[in-house]
């Protein structure tokens, strides 16, 4: 069930802030750093970590230890299409990006 609740803008130093309870946030899944973004005239507040930030990293990690093979390589089968009918149009793809 979604939660909502009112809260008051207070100053902060030479800013201001709201208090959000922590019920809130551990609902939302928000860290410590958040994105602020302007939209229709609301403020939306979501998560800084983005999914599948750090895949890049993690995947060359697993090639380094040789942990990225196929773990079923009897599932690539080639159909006769692939074999026969595939091809890649190059002079359409340069004439699109004309």
């Amino acid at each position: 069930m979604p939660l909502s609740t009112k809260t008051r803008i207070i100053k902060i130093v030479n800013s201001q802030g709201i208090r959000i309870p922590k019920r809130l946030l551990d609902q939302a899944g928000l860290g410590k750093e958040v994105e602020l973004e302007v939209r229709y005239g609301e403020i939306v507040v979501r998560s800084a970590k983005r999914p599948r930030h750090d895949w890049e990293e993690r995947f060359a990690r697993m090639a380094e230890l040789g942990d990225d093979r196929l773990l079923d390589p009897e599932a690539v089968v080639l159909t006769s299409w692939d074999a026969d009918e595939w091809e890649w149009d190059s002079a359409r793809r340069r004439k699109s990006c004309e």
